[in-house]
């Protein structure tokens, strides 16, 4: 739960970020807001979250 609060508020400081500077106009960003979330309810959320969850674990697992 920590790591997808993370990721939610990460993109959505990025998206905001996009919006402020011009590089992303609202109604795409409308729109990728609402991709987002139809595609959480789909078939396809646990594969994507599973995906998620084995780069966060992969970058965890590296060491400096």
């Amino acid at each position: 739960m920590a790591i997808s609060l993370s990721v939610v508020l990460l993109l959505a400081i990025i998206l905001v970020v996009l919006v402020r500077g011009g590089n992303l106009k609202a109604g795409p960003a409308i729109v990728a807001i609402l991709f987002g979330f139809f595609l959480a309810s789909t078939g396809m959320a646990p594969s994507i979250n599973r995906f998620l969850n084995s780069i966060a674990d992969t970058i965890n697992s590296i060491s400096f």
